[in-house]
C-alpha cells in the first residue's frame, strides 16, 4: 500500500492510499524505491471554472480507479496548474 498525499485548493491536506501501480509513478515505485516519490492519481473533471475571488478552481473525481481517501471522500477542488492533461 502507498500513500499519497495532496493539498487540494483551500490548502487542507489530504491522503490516498491504493496499491502502488494505482498511481502513475512511470515505474518509480518498488521494493526498493526510495520515498517520497512523485506520482500521479487519475482524475475526471466534474465540475470548472469555480471562481472564488480572482482565482479558478477545478472539481475532479478520483473514482476513475475508486480511489478515495480513508473516510470515501472522491471529489476535491483543485487549482488548474495541479492537473496534467
Amino acid at each position: 500500500m502507498v500513500e499519497v498525499p495532496f493539498t487540494d485548493a483551500g490548502w487542507r491536506r489530504w491522503s490516498l492510499f491504493d496499491k502502488a501501480p494505482i498511481f502513475a509513478a512511470m515505474g518509480k515505485i518498488g521494493p526498493d524505491t526510495s520515498y517520497p516519490v512523485e506520482v500521479t492519481v487519475a482524475c475526471a473533471v466534474a465540475e470548472s471554472n469555480d471562481l472564488v475571488g480572482d482565482d479558478e478552481f477545478v472539481t475532479v473525481s478520483t473514482s476513475v480507479y475508486g480511489v478515495a481517501t480513508p473516510e470515501g471522500l472522491e471529489e476535491f477542488t483543485v487549482r488548474p496548474d495541479q492537473l496534467i492533461r
